[in-house]
């Protein structure tokens, strides 16, 4: 959604609420995780987003906090069945504490047309989210695909009762990894047409391109811990 301000005139406080601080490197140690977790409430960040086994510690650091918590599912090459990604969602959500959960769509899945399929998989995880009112983004990795794909893949998120369609894992291995450039976020803008909300990730570590992104209409991005301060211009 199109701001009421420019990036450029906004407080740090509401520049902020649209950074879900990323915390998910593996080889993180729990000094680590506990780091850039307060690192992501100290700046004031919509959510830090975590892998599973550190939302404990999320929990109890983000309670009492206007920081909430967004936690990586099937995170992230989303090749696991669709049972196991709902069971896994179930674990996750079930305390109803949890404001967003960010699952990988299988994007071979998409590059092979297997449509029906790939919203059927989707379907199922963000009907288990929404029984613990938890939001669902669905991460189609974009480097990996066209640009007509990323369309196609945003419509079906759509259908499948996504709230939010995200570029990136910022872990894609297999070629460019560009992430959130201005053309696949207009591109996933004018796909959804409002329908669901937008999350950049890959790619932003200036405060150059998290303005524009903003002036964009872009309503969430995935920022790496090392990024936060600068975008933020605390750096």
């Amino acid at each position: 959604m199109k701001p009421e301000k420019r990036a450029a005139d906004m407080t740090v406080e509401e520049l902020a609420s649209y950074i879900d601080q990323s915390v998910l490197k593996p080889e993180f140690t729990e000094d680590e995780v506990r780091k850039y977790i307060q690192e992501g409430i100290d700046y004031g960040c919509r959510t830090v987003c975590i892998n599973p086994s550190s939302l404990e510690i999320a929990r109890e650091m983000t309670k009492g906090t206007k920081t909430g918590i967004c936690v990586v599912c099937d995170f992230p090459f989303g090749k696991s069945t669709t049972e196991s990604k709902v069971a896994q969602a179930e674990i996750i959500c079930r305390e109803g504490d949890v404001e967003d959960l960010d699952i990988v769509a299988n994007y071979g899945w998409i590059r092979s047309g297997m449509w029906k399929e790939v919203e059927e998989d989707i379907r199922a995880v963000a009907e288990t989210a929404h029984k613990y009112n938890t939001y669902l983004k669905v991460i189609f990795e974009v480097d990996s695909l066209t640009l007509e794909e990323v369309a196609k893949a945003t419509e079906t998120a759509i259908a499948a009762g996504a709230d939010f369609v995200k570029t990136s894992t910022g872990f894609f291995t297999g070629g460019k990894n560009e992430g959130a450039t201005y053309e696949v976020i207009q591109t996933m803008m004018d796909a959804a047409k409002g329908r669901c909300k937008i999350k950049g990730a890959g790619g932003i570590r200036d405060q150059e391109k998290f303005f524009r992104l903003i002036d964009m209409g872009i309503d969430r991005m995935g920022i790496g811990y090392k990024s936060t301060p600068i975008v933020l211009g605390l750096k």
